[in-house]
């Protein structure tokens, strides 16, 4: 392929380079350290880019959920208290937030008495497996004998109705729901009994519903239950022992899991044929800074949260050497032989990752003044290196809604999206050994220390009904589809696409504002200068005595031919910059003009033209103090006053008579500020443009033989939920406030939409605003409607909207829009979400509303922060952008017309630049050459596109106009100029022979 050109192995580029940089997970103590030294330096930007592929066959997919976060039914069948019941009746404990429905977990999602309910969403999921927890005090209402016959049943027909439907069922034994009578007997885990009572529970369960079970949990989060249950007491039972009691427990726990393990290994694998293990729980660390110090801290961190109970498991029986070193004698010690007795009880590692642990139950000293993370794939990276590269099961994962939050859960989708996308990138990319996941949870529940506040569930559970009907959210429509794929396949409009623009197509880029130096050259000083060669060595100016003053020309100005240069460098073929109104008419009207400045324009253009580079100019961008108008007509209303129309009217005739000879594209406004303007504002606008655009119509089109329009900003909405008729329409509705304010009377009817009228209506009436969208007249209607020659819009992102309100300080009340953030997208310094199919939505979008109008993209780029790495992010979005620009021209049948990068300098727009701009420097950025290379191809040719020959064109420039027309008289003239110069010779030379022959 060309230079530049997308080549069809370009989607494999991202796979390839990371994995030159995978190695075998081999795994030892210590090993993780390598973990953010390793991210740290992984190809940018292709390892954040999203990876369209499929988990390997045979995937587990599934949901879980645990007793006492839904069962409810706790008084039912003949269930025992637990300490959860105890905790959540407490008065002076109750549940951290107020729950809208019953206290704590009494009720809950009522899973106890809809068991098939359950079961049918588990159905409707597809998934293959489910996790749930049995309750210890179900079975044995006070920890011991008595067995409770009804939870035997209970879970028997659980088990069944799962095997009927072909769901493997994976099963915790406890998770956190400890009997109360074990608590009050023996002190729950502070006491050396309970391990093996719980073996003994454990030895029940097997007994009764091993020949179903393939996958067993003993516990969920040992972390959580020794520190919160038993030192800090911030959950059940409460017990506020400190650190010391808190190791104490740890330790009774690990000897508990090891016994089951080894009940289970020992009695029941040979029969029952399944595996065993603990389901454990981490956060993710990264350091401040990346040196040797902090990371040993991030190491640590992770010691002591995951490591803390791994590696007793699965290394060598035995706490972290940090934790050790650390805590002398608050951590309990294990025998040699209670060593080898826990070293290996495990037979695959459980993992637990998400809102339980990180950012809400790790205590900040545990995180060794580092900053916590969420990222998945790091934590199993790192999981892989320490601890021998086991066999992973995803057994608990996903973020949460706002309790508020029903059935459009945006954010939670995209969580899940990024979770499980990261479990992806760490099975595809780095070699990590990940065989399940499981999505937490089925359905909504009581979510502990956090009460009904939250919400994790795909289902929605109306916790103020009595039936407790389960309502899919749009969560289960992504994680259906999603299983029903094994993943993100790569599906066609993922691809880029090889081809070429037309002949004649617009490659550009944009400046703000040019940059305007008019210091006059030296020769045009008239001032005479004498060199004191003696003493100061300077020039010492001649009072009095001048030289004649030529006439200034615009070859004077360096700073022109400086600029020129570089856009020749860049091959562009169209340079847009935008004119000050400020500045060439300071008082907003023709009675003082600023004739250097304009004499600075005329030479710009004029230069441009002669380089073959065609301006495109605004009359007027808002962006500075008074938005860049007059001070009078600022301090005066601004665009709320009439009478701005007219002055802007003057203006643009001034401009017309002044620059018209070189200027043949022409934008009335560039990016009006939709966000910030008054509908008045607006209203005053839109006749200035349509005022302006009919001068030139009328008065300057036939002779200068231009166009002229109007350039809109013009990023894209997307629904968040794209299930979701609610966010279709909201997105529908932003669309129209953003771009179709503006663009309907232009382009479409003459007056403003109707979802802006009708929305407005509503507000006005309902909520008591006072926002009143004004009324063309007729004749206004008809003025504005069609004052255009093309479409011309900037691009720079897109964006998620949704209508459940879930962040107060992302949601629109005026509008009742809930921003959304696509977390797996790639994201500038700023913040800025690089989304390249956007821009092709748009462009269809407009042709569908508008029709088969000339498009240009007029401005579009990113933001980078001075570091070249940064730079190739720039590099990403302008080859994809055009590319997505191209299936709109090839595939969609787009009208595109031009395409312009924003911006040309760091200069004149900090960070987002294709020249740096350093000690008065420039200097092209890669992204530059890049650019140069698509417009060198004019986009992505390959082997199969036809060459496309377009003729040489040459812009339009007034001072060549008459040599262009006139070539058979220059070649005439040239012909008499040569014969001439050839018969002055010959006379000199026989001349000069008579002369010598006489002599």
């Amino acid at each position: 392929a060309p230079p530049g050109a997308m080549s069809p192995a370009a989607p494999l580029l991202p796979l390839l380079l990371l994995l030159l940089l995978w190695r075998p997970l081999l795994g030892a103590p210590g090993q993780g350290a390598g973990t953010w030294s390793r991210f740290a330096r992984l190809p940018y930007p292709q390892d954040q880019l999203f990876l369209h592929d499929t988990f390997p066959d045979g995937f587990l997919w599934g949901a879980g959920s645990a007793a006492y976060h839904t069962d409810g039914g706790w008084r039912q069948g003949g269930k025992g208290a637990s300490v959860w019941d105890t905790f959540a009746h407490r008065p002076a404990t109750p549940p951290a937030s107020a729950p809208p429905g019953p206290a704590g977990g009494d009720v809950a999602s009522d899973s106890y008495n809809n068991l098939f309910r359950d079961a049918e969403g588990l159905r409707r999921l597809g998934v293959s497996h489910y996790r749930f927890s049995l309750a210890w005090a179900r079975l044995l209402p006070n920890g011991t004998a008595p067995i409770n016959p009804a939870g035997l049943d209970h879970y028997r027909r659980l088990l069944g109705r799962l095997r009927e439907l072909g769901i493997e069922p994976v099963v915790t034994l406890y998770h956190w729901d400890l009997p109360q009578g074990l608590q009050d007997a023996f002190g729950g885990w502070a006491s050396p009994v309970l391990p093996q009572l719980f073996r003994d529970y454990a030895e029940l369960c097997f007994r009764h519903f091993g020949g179903l079970v393939r996958y067993w949990l003993t516990m969920d989060n040992p972390y959580v239950v020794a520190w919160h249950g038993y030192g800090t007491g911030r959950l059940p039972p409460g017990v506020q022992g400190g650190p010391r009691l808190g190791y104490r427990a740890a330790h009774h726990l690990l000897q508990a899991h090891a016994k089951v393990w080894h009940l289970y290994n020992d009695h029941f694998r040979p029969t029952q044929k399944g595996k065993v293990s603990i389901a454990l729980s981490s956060h993710w660390i990264k350091p401040q800074r990346m040196t040797e110090k902090n990371i040993k801290e991030c190491q640590k961190s992770l010691d002591f949260v995951l490591g803390w109970f791994a590696k007793p498991i699965f290394i060598d029986g035995d706490y972290p050497e940090s934790m050790r070193s650390n805590l002398s004698s608050l951590l309990p010690e294990f025998s040699e032989v209670e060593k080898k007795y826990i070293k290996g009880t495990a037979d695959f590692f459980a993992l637990s990752f998400g809102a339980t642990l990180s950012f809400q139950l790790l205590d900040s000293h545990m995180k060794f003044q580092q900053l916590e993370s969420i990222s998945l794939r790091q934590l199993l990276y790192w999981i892989s290196s320490e601890y021998n590269n086991p066999q992973i099961f995803i057994v608990e994962n996903s973020w949460f809604v706002s309790g508020s939050t029903k059935r459009d859960d945006a954010k939670y989708i995209y969580y899940l999206k990024k979770f499980i996308m990261e479990t992806l990138k760490a099975i595809r990319y780095d070699g990590v050994n990940v065989f399940g996941y499981t999505v937490w949870s089925l359905l909504d529940g009581f979510e502990w220390h956090r009460g009904y506040s939250i919400r994790r569930g795909l289902f929605y559970v109306d916790f103020q009904s009595h039936d407790k009907k389960l309502m899919p959210k749009s969560s289960v429509l992504f994680y259906q589809k999603l299983i029903e794929k094994n993943g993100f396949p790569p599906l066609p409009e993922n691809q880029p696409i090889e081809g070429t623009f037309p002949c004649g197509f617009a490659w550009g880029i944009v400046d703000n504002y040019i940059q305007v130096d008019m210091t006059p050259a030296q020769f045009f000083d008239s001032n005479v200068y004498v060199w004191d060669v003696h003493h100061t060595k300077k020039l010492i100016k001649v009072d009095g005595v001048f030289t004649s003053r030529r006439k200034r020309h615009c070859v004077d100005f360096a700073a022109i031919r400086l600029q020129i240069s570089l856009l020749q460098e860049m091959h562009v073929t169209h340079f847009h910059f935008s004119l000050k109104w400020s500045l060439i008419l300071p008082l907003g009207n023709l009675s003082l003009v600023n004739h250097t400045l304009v004499h600075y324009y005329q030479c710009f253009a004029s230069e441009l033209l002669r380089a073959n580079i065609t301006p495109v100019v605004a009359l007027w961008q808002p962006m500075s103090e008074n938005q860049e108008l007059p001070v009078s007509l600022a301090k005066c209303g601004a665009w709320e006053n009439p009478e701005t129309v007219q002055a802007f009217v003057e203006y643009a005739k001034f401009c017309f008579m002044s620059f018209g000879g070189h200027v043949k594209f022409w934008i009335t406004m560039n990016e009006p500020p939709v966000k910030n303007l008054t509908y008045t504002a607006g209203h005053n606008l839109l006749k200035a443009h349509a005022k302006a655009w009919h001068l030139y119509d009328k008065e300057f089109r036939r002779s200068q033989k231009g166009k002229i329009s109007i350039a809109l900003q013009a990023d894209w909405v997307e629904p968040a939920c794209p299930f979701s008729r609610n966010d279709q329409e909201v997105a529908d509705r932003i669309l129209e406030f953003d771009i179709g304010w503006l663009a309907e009377p232009i382009f479409g009817n003459g007056d403003y939409p109707q979802v802006m009228r009708a929305w407005l209506h509503q507000r006005n009436s309902v909520d008591l605003y006072n926002f009143h969208l004004p009324y063309f007249s007729e004749d206004e209607k008809k003025l504005i409607q069609g004052s255009f020659d093309f479409f011309a819009l900037s691009h720079y992102t897109t964006t998620l909207v949704g209508w459940e309100k879930e962040d107060a300080l992302k949601y629109d009340h005026y509008l009742e829009v809930q921003m959304i953030n696509d977390i797996t997208w790639l994201h500038s310094p700023s913040r800025a979400a690089v989304v390249p199919w956007g821009l092709r939505k748009l462009l269809k979008w407009v042709k569908s509303k508008y029709g088969n109008v000339p498009i240009y993209v007029m401005a579009n780029g990113i933001d980078d922060d001075h570091n070249m790495v940064h730079d190739k992010l720039r590099v990403y979005y302008i080859e994809n952008y055009i590319n997505e620009a191209l299936k709109a021209y090839t595939l969609d049948n787009v009208n595109l017309q031009g395409y312009f990068v924003y911006s040309f300098n760091d200069r004149t727009a900090p960070k987002y630049g294709l020249y740096s701009y350093v000690a008065n420097q420039y200097e092209p950025k890669p992204s530059m050459k890049h650019y140069r290379e698509i417009i060198d191809n004019n986009g992505f040719p390959g082997p199969e596109t036809p060459e496309l020959l377009c003729p040489e064109e040459i812009a339009s420039c007034p001072e060549c106009h008459f040599f262009r027309t006139r070539k058979s008289l220059l070649a005439f003239i040239a012909f008499i100029f040569v014969a001439f110069i050839v018969t002055i010779f010959f006379i000199t030379y026989y001349y000069k022979k008579v002369e010598r022959r006489y002599k």
